[in-house]
Order: C-alpha cells, then structure tokens, then sequence
C-alpha cells in the first residue's frame, strides 16, 4: 500500500519513522512519501519537504506567515493528489494537518491521525472538525480515550511511542566516564539544558536558561543540540560563553545528567521515562498579554505532559513572567542530589511510567492501519 505521512517538528519525526518502520515490516510491499525530518528519510520516506523550511510557532509569528502557510498547505496537498496515496496519516503538528485535512476529505482521500492535537488543552471546538475530516484517530495518552468519548468520538489509545523510542535507544549502558570522554566535556556532573527544536524557543526559553549557568560552579550545563540545529543557531544566545552542544544525543545526554531544564513539550516526557528530574520552562512572545490569554484560555491546570498525566505537580512548571533567574535557580537547586524534592519527583515518575504501559505502540498502531485499510477485523 502507499502511506502518505506528515510531520511538522523534531518529535513528530521521531515518532512517525517508528511507525514507518512498523509499517514497512508489516506490509512489506509500502511505499511511503512525506513531509518530514532526517528521522523519516532514514526509515525509508521519500521526503518532499524537510520540517524545518515549515515550523512555525508562536500566535503572532502565525499571524505575519498566514500567507506563506496557506502555500505550504496548498503544495501539500497538491503533491498528495498527484501521488495517489491509500491512505494519509497526519503525525501530531495540529495547526497544519487539520487544515490539511479538511483539504483532502474534500477530494475524498483516507485520512488518519496519529498523536491527536492537544484540543483537550486549547480549543475542544476542533473535536468537532476531527469528527468530520479524521477517519480515525489514534492516541498517545490514556486520558484522551475519556476526552474524545465524552465527544462521542472512538479513538485508539495503543500506549505511547516515547516508551518504545527511549526502549531502543543505543549504548544504554554506556558509562558516564565514556560520554564526557568522547564529547571533550570536563569530569563535572551534568545538568542538560533541553531548550526547545525551534528557532522560536531557542530565542524565548535558551537566553532565560543561560542566567542560571554561572551559579552551579560545581555543575557543568551541557544543550542537547536539536537534529535540525547547527551551532549557528545556539552561537548568538551564547554570548561568549562555554557552553558545549551536544547534538543528536539526547537520551544519551540525559541518561548522564543529574537534572535538567527543559523546554515545555514532548522533551519533558522524555526526561520523565529517563528518570531524570527537571525544572519545565516556557516562555514565548507576547509577554503580560500572552499570559493571560493563556490563563485565560487553557482547559487544563498544567502545561507539562508529565504533570498532565500523573495528575498532579510532580515537576515545577516556570511560564513566562515566572522563568526569571531568581525562580529558575530556587527551582533547580531543589532537585539536585540528596535533596527530598528529587526524590519525590522521581517517585512521581514512577507513576507517570506505569499509566504510559509497555513497548510496541508504534507496532500495533501501524497492525491498526494496516487492518483498517485491508477491511479486516479491526481492535
């Protein structure tokens, strides 16, 4: 069968090469296109266009490339009616693929979705355009299981694909010895600063991170390098200091670090299966005002997955006004070693890690797809 898949930013890529490879293992005869990343092209996609001529974040950012938007959309969708796809699976990235879909339901292409948008935490209106232009959906997180039904909507729930990435992730036992030996780093504990796979949080979250650095003299700070970054990209935000880049290693990064700041998103779940304790920041254009749209608007009372899924703070959330070098120092000291703040935020993952279940969502998703599209029994 021929899969069309697309995904907008450095996660959705990692998530939809595993299920590339899923697909491509269980339906030996797929042939796959996208829009994508590194990821993708290397699980065999033939990618159209790489992500990082597409991610755009931020409300106002949005608002002056509505132009630019509506074209990516519209060779998108061109590209995919031109190649004749069984089926499109749109990977997260809501702004995008919703508008993409009620593209291609207009001209009658299958489509399905795997990673729902985040409308239980924005807009819950848009369920009512999943229902319409999503075939089927399939979910990452118990709860949206809940979410939907109370929609009248099926969804899929299959476990969560960050457990079978970090589950095969290389050199799991390498020693702390050997990593700062290869990467030229001093013999000092690590504290990862994970600041984000987009221009636009680099430029909000990395500069507010850096305040804290010369603070933990005891400590060396180490950025997991985005895989679409180059150090043009951190250069400027440095501003003279050492602060080394490691790029393409973050599960290795953080199986080395004590503790680490993380910029609000997939990154914080990551850290939470890695067992590794974090301050989550965010911080993004608009200032005041943005915030209060913020508080104004959210339908859920935390902005991290890992506290979203525990139900509860088990890791301290620093947005906008909050991340300040003043909170950001008070916040990370808590969690460093010995302290009893750390050892409840790891008891806390152990919560989060038993809801998230066992390895093979991107296994029997991809099975799902496949049966769907075969008319077999479906699960």
């Amino acid at each position: 069968m021929r899969y069309y898949v697309i995904a907008g930013e450095a996660s959705g890529d990692l998530h939809a090469s595993n299920l590339v490879r899923e697909l491509k293992r269980q339906d030996p005869a797929a042939t796959v296109r996208g829009w994508g990343g590194d990821l993708m092209r290397e699980a065999g996609v033939d990618v159209v266009c790489h992500y990082k001529e597409t991610a755009i974040m931020g409300f106002f950012t949005v608002v002056r490339k509505l132009g630019r938007i509506r074209e990516n959309l519209r060779a998108c969708a061109r590209d995919i009616l031109a190649w004749h796809p069984d089926v499109v699976v749109l990977v997260d990235y809501g702004g995008f693929n919703l508008r993409l879909a009620k593209m291609l339901k207009e001209k009658n292409v299958r489509v399905y979705y795997y990673i729902s948008p985040k409308v239980w935490a924005w807009n819950t209106g848009r369920v009512r355009a999943i229902k319409r232009w999503v075939e089927k959906m399939y979910v990452i997180f118990p709860f949206e299981v809940d979410f939907y039904r109370a929609f009248n909507y099926t969804v899929y729930y299959a476990g969560n694909p960050l457990v079978d990435a970090i589950d095969r992730r290389e050199c799991q036992e390498e020693r702390f010895e050997e990593f700062v030996a290869r990467h030229g780093l001093s013999g000092q504990p690590i504290i990862a600063l994970l600041a984000g796979s987009r221009s636009q949080e680099l430029k909000h979250v990395l500069p507010k991170m850096l305040r804290v650095t010369d603070r933990f003299p005891a400590y060396q700070f180490v950025i997991a390098g985005a895989p679409a970054m180059t150090e043009a990209d951190y250069t400027p935000y440095l501003k003279g200091r050492s602060i080394p880049i490691v790029y393409g290693e973050t599960y290795r990064l953080l199986r080395q670090a004590r503790a680490a700041l993380v910029t609000s998103g997939t990154a914080t779940l990551e850290t939470a299966i890695l067992r590794v304790p974090q301050v989550v920041c965010y911080s993004g254009e608009g200032g005041v005002f943005f915030y209060l749209l913020f508080r104004l608007f959210v339908k859920v009372k935390f902005i991290s997955l890992v506290n979203l899924i525990a139900g509860r703070a088990v890791v301290r959330e620093l947005l906008m006004q909050q991340l300040n070098e003043r909170n950001l120092y008070g916040a990370l000291s808590l969690i460093l070693p010995d302290t009893p703040a750390r050892e409840r935020i790891l008891q806390g993952y152990d919560e989060v890690n038993r809801r998230l279940g066992e390895p093979g969502a991107s296994g029997r998703v991809a099975a799902h797809i496949i049966r769907s599209l075969s008319g077999g029994e479906e699960g």
